[in-house]
């Protein structure tokens, strides 16, 4: 039985970023395009098949792993840092931006948080410092990071940016991070050398 026109075309936007069915208000979609980004840079590819009072089948092929598994040892060493800079670092996702920022600050960093671009502007205008860093993700709800890093160079013409995602390179490139000169940071990352 052939899915009516209706659910092909809502299926054919459901790994976009912020898609969602939900009401207004309710939340945004981020898993499905960060499922998506995993799958894709691992090579491999998922199906969606929807059916109105039946239910949603996402089925996930990766490729096999054919090489020998590598041991790592717990003894990697820690990146070397010097600290005592200021970051404001921007991040929608609250686990990832607590989690950040607790490596950061462990290492001696001070770090300025925020959840949306537009509170980020505020903070950076309202800091009585200076800001070294913009540690900031890519794509978010309010405007991408690479906007976000235009309106603060011209509060901080000095302003370095860092720019992080957990999206594969072919969803990010058109947000123009990728472009030579840029500085970019794959999400997930720690701060032990690899």
């Amino acid at each position: 039985m052939m899915a009516p026109a209706w659910m092909l075309k809502r299926s054919a936007h459901v790994f976009e970023p912020f898609f969602t069915t939900k009401e207004l208000g309710k939340g945004t979609g981020l898993g499905l395009a960060t499922v998506y980004g995993v799958i894709r840079q691992n090579k491999g590819f998922i199906n969606v098949y929807s059916e109105v009072d039946h239910g949603t089948t996402f089925r996930i092929f990766l490729p096999q792993h054919t090489a020998e598994s590598e041991s790592r040892s717990d003894e990697t060493p820690i990146v070397e840092t010097s600290g005592g800079e200021t970051i404001l670092l921007v991040e929608d996702e609250t686990a990832i931006l607590q989690m950040v920022a607790a490596m950061l600050e462990s290492i001696g960093y001070t770090v300025l948080t925020s959840k949306t671009p537009d509170e980020a502007i505020r903070m950076a205008k309202d800091h009585s410092g200076q800001i070294d860093l913009l540690m900031t993700d890519v794509v978010m709800p309010e405007m991408n990071g690479r906007d976000l890093s235009n309106s603060l160079i011209s509060i901080y013409p000095d302003i370095k940016c860092l720019f992080m995602s957990g999206y594969t390179a072919n969803v990010i490139a058109h947000h123009g991070v990728l472009d030579k000169g840029v500085h970019f940071i794959q999400k997930p990352f720690t701060k032990r050398k690899p």
